[in-house]
């Protein structure tokens, strides 16, 4: 989750490019972010062995990567082909298997109704304009059952104010950009037909590479406590039998 001038994957922006998220992960402040917002999504995924798993502008593919290492049937989509181009070489290099990439936005996803058992989107909804039609989308590629994860970018926290500083300064990213407390993330979930099961924060720290491995411990405690103060946010949630689809054309 690059700080610079980025923050979100590369389907949702075009200046963020894959060199930009090496260079992010190389730092200390990039390094622990990561390691904890992957954590957490992990958490909430649970066992992927056999399943069919969409991540959603999946940028350079560390997420579809590591899931397809514990042998799901991993899918990632991003709008931006040379986060593609990354996320194949990626696989090929590490050498997994049962994972596969496709171009296409996440508004309009690109495959059948019930394709999927899990579907994921991590500091994706962020920048995207039609947010209600992505999680539509999301719905109707689950399976009745299925489980959506998402984890974005949490509205009280240090990181959103410097964020919004940026904004005001100039910054056509974060002016774009959409800060959620945990019940809008909710809510716009549900109103997709979603029941939400849990609701996780994470990254209590400040922007500072220095204070990142000393206070990330805090995440054990907080992040099933609350949500204020916390970077990140995470929420599981169930498709209801009930819900109806379209066909995508």
């Amino acid at each position: 989750m690059p700080e610079g001038h980025t923050n979100v994957k590369p389907a949702v922006s075009d200046a963020v490019g894959p060199e930009v998220y090496a260079r992010w992960r190389a730092t200390t402040l990039g390094a622990v972010t990561e390691a904890l917002e992957r954590h957490c999504i992990l958490a909430l995924v649970g066992s992927v062995d056999g399943q069919r798993v969409l991540d959603l502008g999946c940028g350079d593919g560390l997420l579809v990567a590591t899931l397809a290492r514990q042998r799901a049937q991993a899918v990632g989509i991003d709008a931006k082909h040379s986060a593609l181009q990354a996320a194949r070489s990626r696989a090929d290099v590490t050498g997994v298997g049962g994972a596969r990439f496709v171009e296409g936005r996440i508004e309009r996803l690109p495959f059948p109704d019930g394709s999927f058992d899990i579907v994921t989107a991590v500091t994706v909804l962020c920048l995207v304009s039609d947010r209600s039609a992505a999680v539509r989308e999301a719905a109707r590629v689950l399976r009745p059952g299925g489980r959506l994860i998402i984890g974005d970018l949490g509205r009280w926290s240090t990181w959103a104010a410097r964020r919004r500083i940026k904004a005001w300064f100039g910054s056509r990213l974060w002016r774009s950009a959409h800060f959620w407390t945990a019940a809008d993330l909710s809510r716009l979930i549900e109103q997709a037909g979603f029941s939400v099961e849990v609701i996780r924060g994470s990254v209590y720290y400040p922007p500072i590479g220095i204070l990142a491995r000393t206070l990330a411990p805090l995440d054990r405690w907080l992040g099933p406590v609350t949500t204020v103060g916390a970077a990140f946010i995470a929420v599981a949630a169930t498709k209801g039998a009930h819900v109806t689809t379209r066909t995508a054309s």
